[in-house]
């Protein structure tokens, strides 16, 4: 009877335990999210500052599916879109922005996958940037802040090769106006990233997530020679560098600092008289979950 009791005890904990197992499956998701928010010293975009050196709040969150895809938005804030724009400009209503403009909010997706077992991973997808606010428009000799990008990546362990391309007719204010007859529609950004893990040459300890960020991109402007600024014959196309550090740390903090330089023309790149594209520096706290 005690024998009995025994292996009926025992097949009930096998069953319980099965059918929690086979519960535990059946709601394990195909989608997970993840995210961050970081102060940063300022924001440089593509090697430009875009809150003129003043620092920026961010943040992102994503939604990521087993399949590769994956669907997600990033802000920050920016002051530029409602700087006075070129050089020994005076005039307070030579602005891309009437109102607003103080804000950037990108909207991407796409998908990502690995190659096989051939260590080599692809990102391909569409972003829009999106800065809410009122434009004063094409009739007023100002082109569209708003812009639309494809983009295609292939990584190899630390390494990132990237190419994204314009498909709207407007690229960061620079497009066809009552005054420009041609559109920025093809305007291209190509880039070199690499991201190496120092701290796995250090072994244990604080410094195990420490990592070297090196970065070169060319923007390049379709028909560029559209958009010379009045006066100048400065092209608004441009190579960026960037080098750093930064050190994850096991509780999802991030902290770094980056050098930043361009070989930007000062015509096509001046808000509130002063050059975006001058050589910076940047520190940031991020904390990722």
């Amino acid at each position: 009877m005690r024998k009995s009791l025994i292996t009926v005890a025992v097949l009930g904990a096998l069953s319980a335990s099965s059918f929690v197992f086979a519960a535990e499956k059946e709601t394990k998701s195909d989608f997970t999210t993840s995210g961050s928010v970081g102060l940063f010293s300022q924001y440089i975009f593509r090697g430009l500052t875009q809150t003129d050196r003043d620092p920026a709040l961010q943040g992102n969150f994503d939604i990521n599916h087993s399949s590769g895809l994956y669907l997600g938005m990033w802000g920050s804030n920016v002051s530029w879109p409602r700087g006075i724009y070129g050089p020994n400009v005076s005039d307070t209503t030579a602005t891309l922005y009437s109102k607003g403009g103080n804000l950037e909010i990108d909207i991407y997706g796409g998908f990502k996958t690995d190659l096989g077992k051939s260590g080599v991973g692809i990102d391909v997808g569409v972003l829009q940037y999106y800065y809410p606010g009122t434009e004063r428009g094409r009739n007023a000799g100002w082109a569209k802040v708003n812009t639309t990008e494809v983009y295609g990546a292939l990584n190899y362990g630390w390494l990132q090769a990237k190419y994204s391309h314009v498909v709207s007719k407007d690229a960061w204010g620079f497009g066809k106006t009552n005054s420009v007859n041609e559109d920025a529609k093809g305007t291209y950004y190509a880039e070199l990233n690499a991201n190496v893990p120092l701290g796995e040459y250090i072994g244990k300890g604080a410094l195990s997530g420490l990592s070297l960020m090196a970065h070169v991109g060319r923007q390049e402007f379709k028909n560029e020679n559209s958009f010379y600024f009045t006066g100048y014959t400065e092209s608004p196309s441009y190579t960026d560098y960037k080098i750093g550090l930064q050190n994850a740390f096991d509780n999802g903090l991030n902290v770094g600092a980056y050098y930043t330089d361009t070989d930007a023309k000062m015509s096509p790149w001046t808000y509130d008289g002063k050059f975006i594209g001058k050589e910076t520096g940047t520190i940031f706290l991020q904390k990722t979950f």
